[in-house]
């Protein structure tokens, strides 16, 4: 295995540091500690860019303590975030520049999370082919607690080491793994885990299992990884069992994580295997319910009745929330959902423009607009009923939605998951 000795100055080059700003300032993100926002860094950006040079050359650089915020789960619990400050956003990102190619080419072909050119719908991709082409059905679906609160920071440096003996590299690391974090006024030592939130985070992570993931690969047992989302494969369910236990005595013994027995649990493509918010089933793939239930109440509270906001400003808020759950659900044979899905958010939006409308009359002068004749009936503009009435979609057809710029589900060309199989 090659080393690689001297880094530091790779990482403090000053064209390296501003290519770091300038990836740090493309994922905008919250200030930390000190409140500064990467607009403000950027106002004296030579001199800020300077002075980290400097620091970093004479090893005088201390990063602050992260900002603690906790992110809300859907099952009521929370997510701790660490929000490092824009000035260590900076030199993480100019560390990951260098780190980055050293470790990239290493790591594990079915490992997909935080990894340039690997995307979620590839690991899905993999795991199904491994299920319905690979005949092996039966997998163990493993669930970490708190993965990167409890990444060790010892076997961290120990595995970057393995490439890097740059000494003031491995210092750096150890710096931001200690800096520990702020939360209303209090500052808390860290011990253990790298902060979600941290630039240079995912990429830690990533070094750290993929001790387990070769184990697994040394053993012959085929996994599928994204960050700590973690599959393993097996012809039988009697293999599954077995294979269950080799990875939890790799995780646990060698790696010092624990894994949540209630939720790891063995599971098969019969019954179908959750995995990334999609359903892999025998011989087709569909979206997860609880993605479904949380996109429809993203959708009612974009498009509530009662608000003042017109008609084609509420459309304008939609789109960008309907294409990004098109574009990352629409490898799933979905066609008859997202049908029905557009079906549903035309008829919110018309009873929206019902309740603006107030009363028939102004129904009814669209109806003559559109070049209906004769007399109409008289309905209530509260009712959800009528909003699924011939008049209502006479006055408003989905022709209109599509004039008006409404991003329609329906359009998507679905069902393509074999566009990420690899070749």
């Amino acid at each position: 295995m090659k080393k690689w000795y001297s880094l530091i100055d790779k990482v403090y080059r000053l064209d390296n540091l501003e290519k770091a700003y300038q990836a740090v300032r493309a994922n905008r993100g919250a200030p930390g500690i000190d409140g500064e926002t990467v607009e403000a860094f950027g106002q004296n950006l030579g001199q800020r860019l300077i002075q980290l040079h400097h620091e970093l050359k004479t090893g005088t650089y201390e990063p602050q303590p992260v900002k603690r915020v906790e992110i809300p789960k859907p099952d009521g619990s929370t997510r701790p975030l660490g929000i490092p400050t824009v000035r260590d956003r900076v030199v993480q990102q100019a560390l990951l520049n260098i780190l980055q190619p050293i470790f990239e080419p290493g790591f594990h072909p079915s490992s997909y999370g935080y990894r340039p050119g690997r995307s979620c719908h590839q690991a899905v991709a993999k795991a199904e082919r491994f299920m319905n082409k690979y005949g092996l059905e039966y997998v163990v679906d493993m669930d970490l607690s708190k993965c990167f609160d409890r990444l060790d920071h010892e076997l961290i440096l120990e595995e970057v080491n393995r490439k890097i003996s740059d000494g003031s590299v491995l210092k750096l690391i150890k710096k931001f793994l200690t800096a520990g974090v702020m939360k209303d006024g209090q500052w808390d030592e860290i011990d253990t885990g790298s902060p979600q939130g941290g630039v240079i985070s995912p990429l830690l992570a990533n070094i750290y299992l993929d001790r387990f993931d070769q184990a697994m690969k040394s053993r012959g047992i085929r996994i599928v990884r994204y960050a700590d989302d973690i599959l393993v494969f097996a012809r039988t369910r009697k293999e599954a069992g077995n294979y269950r236990q080799v990875a939890t005595q790799i995780l646990e013994g060698e790696l010092k994580l624990e894994v949540n027995k209630e939720k790891t649990h063995l599971t098969s493509v019969h019954e179908g295997v959750a995995y990334l918010g999609f359903i892999i089933h025998k011989k087709h793939v569909s979206i997860h319910p609880k993605k479904i239930k949380k996109f429809k109440d993203r959708i009612r509270e974009l498009t509530p009745r009662n608000h003042g906001m017109s008609l084609k400003e509420m459309i304008k808020r939609l789109n960008p929330v309907l294409r990004g759950w098109a574009n990352y659900f629409r490898v799933a044979n979905c066609k008859k959902l997202f049908a029905q899905l557009m079906e549903w958010i035309r008829r919110r939006l018309r009873m929206k423009q019902m309740k603006e409308w107030k009363s028939w009359r102004p129904l009814h002068k669209a109806l003559r607009r559109r070049g209906y004749k004769g007399e109409f009936q008289k309905i209530s503009m509260r009712r959800w009923r009528n909003s699924a009435s011939p008049l209502i979609n006479m006055a408003l057809p989905n022709k209109w939605f599509d004039e008006v710029g409404l991003v329609n589900l329906a359009s998507y060309n679905v069902g393509i998951l074999h566009h990420f199989y690899e070749k």
